[in-house]
């Protein structure tokens, strides 16, 4: 049994549904430091939209990271792709894309609660349905492996 299948066959605070729509306010890019995981297959689109070369990207960017890589931190904990915005963000890596609708973020209403305490965007735009939070937190799952 999937983790969505299994989500789906229990009743969740989410039920319902939830409400998000990325304020691009830079909250989840900046603060306490943390890994931005980055797949193999999105660094080429990342390094084009930034218009440097995959191998640039990479050095001056990335550092190893499992399977693929991390984007780097400031000391302050923001991203190098963040300056006054996600300067990525039409291609940002799908940890990003995923956002909030992480596992940690809605294993439980309280948790829920304490990341909208930070995130202007919950509760805002459009309902997400229970199938579709579920599809998204097993793709940031997935690619988190």
């Amino acid at each position: 049994m999937s983790l969505v299948d299994s989500y789906l066959s229990r009743s969740c605070f989410f039920d319902d549904g939830l409400r998000f729509e990325c304020q691009r306010c830079g909250a989840c890019c900046t603060g306490e430091p943390g890994t931005i995981y980055v797949g193999p297959d999105e660094i080429s689109p990342i390094a084009e939209f930034l218009q440097t070369t995959t191998v640039s990207f990479i050095r001056h960017y990335l550092y190893p990271f499992r399977d693929s890589y991390s984007i780097r931190e400031h000391a302050d904990g923001r991203c190098f792709c963040y300056a006054n915005g996600c300067t990525i963000y039409p291609v940002r890596p799908n940890q990003c894309k995923s956002f909030p609708f992480w596992f940690g973020n809605i294993r439980s209403e309280a948790q829920w609660r304490k990341v909208s305490d930070n995130c202007p965007g919950i509760g805002q735009g459009r309902l997400y349905t229970k199938e579709q939070i579920l599809e998204i937190m097993q793709s940031d799952a997935a690619d988190s492996r």
